[in-house]
Formats: C-alpha cells, sequence, structure tokens
C-alpha cells in the first residue's frame, strides 16, 4: 500500500555554518552524542537521495515530506535569515526535482522576520511546488498568534496550504526555569524530545485558539506531530476548566482544535497514545510519520503494521488523509 510520512527533516550543513554560533548557542542547541546502536540522524539529515530512498524502499515508504530542521533561518534576523531561508528551500526543490515522484517539500520560512514569511511562503508554493511550510517553534519569544504573523496565516488560507507546527527548543528563561539542574543530558532529554516540547507546541496550538485567530481564520490548516502533542488527553477538560472564561471565542475550544488541526504519528510508536488520538480527534484527522532521520523508518513501520484499523481507515492513516490535505494524489 501506498504510505506517506510527513515530519521527515533534513538539512544543509554549508548553509548552517553561515549562522553565528553564539546564536545557535544562545538557542540552546549543544553537541549530542550519537545514539547508539543505530545510523547517526545527524549524518542522515543532510542527504537527499540513495541512502534515503534505500531506508524509505525498506519501510515500504513511498513519499516522504521534507521540513527543514534546525538550526535554522529563525535565528537570523533581517535580510540574512530571508536569504538564508530562500537558499535551504532552493536546495530542497533541487533536491526533490530529482526524485519526484518520492520527495516533496515544507517551505523553510525566514520566521525572524515576519514581514517577509507571507512572500516566501506563496513562492515556495507557487514556484517551487511545496505542500505548505513548517514552523519551528516559537521565533524570539513569537507565537504564530502574534499579529506580524497575520499576513503568513492570511496567505497559507489563501493558497489552502497547511502550515506544520513543529517543537522547538525552549528559550532560555523557560530553560532556566524549568530543565536547569538536572544531570548533564537529562535536562536536554526533558526541555525536549522527552517532555517539554511537546508541552509547547501544545501551548503554541492553545494561544492560537485562544486568543481567537482560528475564530479569524476558520479555514486555517495546521499540522502537529507527535501524536497529537498532548492534546488528545486534555481536549475534554480544556474545554471543561475554559468554559467560562471564552465567551470571545465562536466555537469551543476542543471544537476549533479538531476541525483545524490534523496530527501526525511522528516519533510515538505505541497502542495508547494512538488510542487517545484515536478517540478524539478521529480517523479523518491522523496522518502517518516517522520524524526521519531522528526516528527509524522501521520503527515507524513496525508500528503502522501492528494498528488494528478496518482497510478503508488504515488506508487514511497511511496515504489517504495525506493525500487529501496536501493534494497528493
Amino acid at each position: 500500500m501506498r504510505v506517506v510520512a510527513l515530519e521527515e527533516h533534513f538539512t544543509v550543513p554549508a548553509l548552517v555554518k553561515t549562522i553565528d554560533p553564539a546564536a545557535i548557542a544562545r538557542r540552546g542547541f549543544k553537541s549530542r552524542r550519537p545514539p547508539i546502536g543505530r545510523p547517526n540522524p545527524f549524518e542522515l539529515a543532510p542527504e537527499i537521495g540513495e541512502t534515503r530512498l534505500r531506508y524509505m524502499d525498506e519501510a515500504g515508504i513511498t513519499v516522504q515530506v521534507l521540513s527543514g530542521t534546525g538550526p535554522g533561518p529563525d535565528l537570523v534576523p533581517g535580510t540574512a535569515g530571508i536569504d538564508l531561508a530562500r537558499a535551504m528551500n532552493d536546495h530542497l526543490a533541487a533536491a526533490c526535482s530529482k526524485h519526484p515522484d518520492r520527495f516533496k517539500g515544507f517551505a523553510t520560512l525566514p520566521m525572524a522576520s515576519p514581514e517577509a514569511c507571507a512572500a516566501e511562503l506563496q513562492r515556495c508554493v507557487t514556484e517551487l511546488k511545496f505542500l505548505g511550510a513548517l514552523v519551528n517553534g516559537t521565533c524570539e519569544g513569537r507565537f504564530l498568534d502574534h499579529p506580524s504573523y497575520d499576513p503568513l496565516l492570511a496567505t497559507a488560507v489563501a493558497l489552502d496550504v497547511p502550515i506544520y507546527v513543529h517543537p522547538h527548543l525552549p528559550p532560555e528563561p523557560v530553560r532556566q526555569a524549568y530543565y536547569s539542574n538536572l544531570p548533564e543530558g537529562t535536562d536536554r532529554v526533558v526541555a525536549s524530545a522527552g517532555w517539554g516540547w511537546h508541552q509547547e507546541t501544545a501551548i503554541h496550538i492553545l494561544r492560537l485558539v485562544f486568543n481567537g485567530v482560528l475564530d479569524k481564520y476558520p479555514r486555517l490548516k495546521l499540522i502537529i506531530g507527535h501524536m497529537g502533542e498532548m492534546l488528545p488527553m486534555m481536549l475534554a477538560r480544556i474545554d471543561d476548566v475554559s468554559a467560562a472564561d471564552v465567551d470571545h471565542l465562536q466555537r469551543p475550544p476542543s471544537r476549533q482544535i479538531v476541525e483545524q488541526v490534523w496530527i501526525t504519528t511522528s516519533g510515538v510508536f505505541t497502542q495508547p497514545p494512538f488510542l487517545a488520538a484515536l478517540q478524539t480527534f478521529g480517523i479523518d484527522r491522523i496522518m502517518f510519520s516517522v520524524d526521519y532521520p531522528y526516528a527509524l523508518n522501521a520503527q515507524g513501520r513496525a508500528f503502522l503494521d501492528n494498528v488494528a484499523l478496518a482497510p478503508a481507515d488504515f488506508a487514511k492513516l497511511a496515504h489517504g488523509n495525506a493525500d487529501a490535505l496536501l493534494k497528493l494524489a
């Protein structure tokens, strides 16, 4: 069966080297030990070709939708950041053009220059044939509900393409308050993939809800990964505890989320969170993803093969929902 994975990452080391190392350090990036007993994801991320295709073929993955992994243009203000985003997008477009049936792209945006984001999204969708954009968390303390990003959101609506809201490392004040004074290495784990960046992405979506942004843009389409970034288990409670404070909203918070947010399985390959996602978002809102190269294609495929769904629903999870949302088929 056709299988589409849409939280799959790449980087361009030559372009990353142009970013001020001090800016990279301030954002919390540190040297990391590669995982034990498996391919090094930091070596795999730059490669968009035969090795990536081989791993896809071994796991039966038909299409990867690629997006930039940090450090990236969100660390670079002004013209330099705009140029860097453009260069990364051009690099990805060139790689996709060599294997157009296997690789697609999400735009990398110059988030440090909000006024330039809409134009770059427009260029990437109309000229480079990208399928939307991926935004890595906050930028200089701003979430997407900041008014400066209104033109970006309006452009995504006009183009009818989704924005993938992906986690990022926590800003320094958050890192110090929540994740300091932990053993070396575990501070990063708890702050990022072990916990912190999932809750930050959930907060990102909730800010868009409670600040009225999803009501303002009811046709805005968002994607989040990691089986819903903790939101499935919290939807009912969010509605319950906010009932007295949401007169300014046109729809209950949970309804806004399930109507405008799609979720992927990226990096979460066990049944309990999948069942929570299925019971809250429904099968039409869940899409398969791996989180390559940080997770293994084989891990994702093993999870997919063990999901107990009717054939029609399995097809939706494997490719149908992604095909429809991204207009792939």
